[in-house]
C-alpha cells in the first residue's frame, strides 16, 4: 500500500506539474512572440510608409520580394493581407512580416534566435522547477504513505494475533487529541478492532467461566447419585440409571478438559517416539473397531496421553456418526482417521468443530464436545488438524504432527 500511494502521488503529482508547464510555456511564449511580433509589424508600417513616399527598400532589414521570404506568407501577401511569422535568413531564425506594395511583398525581418533561446531558458526552469516540486511531493506522499502503512500493518498484525486467539493483543492507538484532524479512518479501525477484541475476550470469558462453573458445580451431586445407585438392586434398572450417569459423567469430564483448553492450563510434555507402535497402542485401547495401516513409520516428539485422547475422540465420532469400516492410516508424521459414512457436514469443514453442535440432526447422538476436545489437544501439542471428505465418500481427519 505504501508504494502504491506514493506512486499514486507521484503520478498525480508529475501530471499536475506538466499541465501547469504547458500552460505557463504556452502564456509566456505567447506573449514574448507577441512583443516581437509587435516590434516586427511597427518595423512594416514605417516600410511601407517609406516605400508609399518613395524612399529606398534597400535599407537594412527592409526589403522587396526577398527569396527566402517563407511560402504561406508570399501566399497572405499575394491576397492583399498583411502577416508575419517565424523563419529563417541565410540559415539564421528570424521573424518575418510582410505586406503588398504594387503586387510584389515588402518584407522586414528581426532577428529571432535570442528569443528563441530565452524561450528554451523559461522552458528549462519550467522543467526543473516541476520536477523539483514533484520530487518533493513524492518525498512527502511516500512518508505520508509510510505513517499509513506502519499504522495500517499493526493492526493487521494485531488482527492476526486475535484470530490466532490471543485475545489480550490490542492496537492501542492513542486517539488524537480535541480539535480538527484529532481523528482519522485509521484510527477509527484501529479502534474498532480494540473494541471488537474486548467485547470478545468479555463474552468468551464469560462463556469459559460458565463451562468450568456448570462442571464443577456437576461434580459433586454427580458423585453422590453414583454412590447412590450403588445402593439399588441389581437389575435393568440399574443399568439403565448407570449407564445415564456414566454419560453425564463423560460429559462432565469433557467439559472440565475443555475449559482447561480455554484457560491454556494444559502443557505437553512431549517425547520421542515411534508414531506407529504408538498409534496402534491407542486404537486398541479404545476398545472400538479400527483397522490401522502403517505405509511409513516415523519418530515424532509428542504428548502419548494427549494424542492417545485426540485418537480416541476421532474413532469415537467416526463410530458414532459415520458407518465402518473405521481406518487410521499412519504415513510418516501423518495420521489419518477415515469412516465411510455420509461424511463431515459442509459447515464443520469450513468452521471447524463447534461445541454442543453434531451438524446434521441424522449424523447420531452426541454433545460435540469430542471434535472440539480433539482440536484443542492438537493444538497443545502443536499438530495441525485438517477435517474434510474423501473423494469417494466418509468423513476424513487428517494429522500432521512435528518430525522428531
Amino acid at each position: 500500500m505504501r508504494w502504491k500511494i506514493a506512486l499514486t502521488v507521484t503520478a498525480v503529482s508529475c501530471a499536475v506539474a506538466a499541465v501547469l508547464g504547458v500552460l505557463v510555456h504556452n502564456v509566456v511564449a505567447r506573449q514574448t512572440v507577441n512583443e516581437v511580433r509587435k516590434e516586427i509589424h511597427k518595423q512594416l508600417d514605417d516600410a511601407v510608409a517609406g516605400y508609399e513616399y518613395g524612399t529606398s527598400t534597400s535599407g537594412d532589414r527592409i526589403e522587396l520580394d526577398p527569396a527566402e521570404l517563407p511560402g504561406p506568407l508570399k501566399e497572405l501577401v499575394a491576397g492583399g493581407e498583411w502577416g508575419s511569422m517565424v523563419g529563417s535568413r541565410r540559415g539564421e531564425p528570424v521573424m518575418w512580416a510582410a505586406a503588398p506594395a504594387d503586387g510584389r511583398p515588402l518584407a522586414v525581418w528581426s532577428g529571432y534566435g535570442g528569443t528563441r533561446d530565452r524561450l528554451e531558458a523559461i522552458d528549462t526552469a519550467i522543467l526543473g522547477s516541476a520536477l523539483l516540486a514533484a520530487g518533493l511531493v513524492t518525498l512527502a506522499g511516500i512518508f505520508l504513505a509510510t505513517g499509513i502503512s506502519r499504522r495500517l500493518s499493526g493492526t493487521a498484525q494485531v488482527a492476526r494475533r486475535i484470530s490466532e486467539g490471543d485475545l489480550d493483543a490490542r492496537v492501542g492507538m492513542a486517539p488524537g487529541r480535541g480539535g480538527r484532524g484529532g481523528r482519522d479512518e485509521v484510527r477509527d479501525v484501529a479502534g474498532a478492532l480494540d473494541s471488537m477484541a474486548a467485547s470478545l475476550q468479555s463474552r468468551l470469558e464469560t462463556e469459559k467461566r460458565f463451562t468450568a462453573d456448570v462442571a464443577h458445580e456437576l461434580r459433586t451431586p454427580l458423585t453422590g447419585m453414583v454412590a447412590a445407585a450403588g445402593l439399588l438392586p441389581e437389575g435393568r434398572p440399574k443399568e439403565m440409571i448407570n449407564d445415564r450417569l456414566q454419560a453425564l459423567r463423560s460429559l462432565t469430564e469433557d467439559l472440565l478438559e475443555i475449559s482447561r483448553l480455554d484457560a491454556g492450563a494444559e502443557h505437553a510434555e512431549l517425547t520421542r517416539c515411534e508414531l506407529g507402535p504408538l498409534v496402534e497402542r491407542a486404537v486398541r485401547g479404545t476398545g472400538l473397531a479400527a483397522d490401522v495401516h502403517v505405509r511409513q513409520d516415523a519418530v515424532v516428539e509428542t504428548d502419548r496421553r494427549r494424542l492417545d485422547r485426540i485418537l480416541a475422540n476421532l474413532i469415537a465420532n467416526a463410530h458414532r456418526h459415520g458407518r465402518p469400516p473405521v481406518e487410521v492410516t499412519v504415513d510418516g508424521p501423518r495420521i489419518e482417521v477415515r469412516d465411510h459414512g455420509d461424511g463431515y457436514p459442509r459447515e464443520l469443514i469450513e468452521q471447524g468443530p463447534q461445541r454442543f453442535r453434531t451438524g446434521d440432526p441424522g449424523r447420531g447422538r452426541g454433545h460435540g464436545l469430542g471434535l472440539t476436545i480433539a482440536l484443542g489437544q492438537a493444538q497443545v501439542l502443536g499438530v495441525d488438524v485438517l477435517f474434510t471428505n474423501a473423494p469417494e465418500g466418509g468423513a476424513r481427519t487428517i494429522l500432521r504432527l512435528p518430525s522428531g
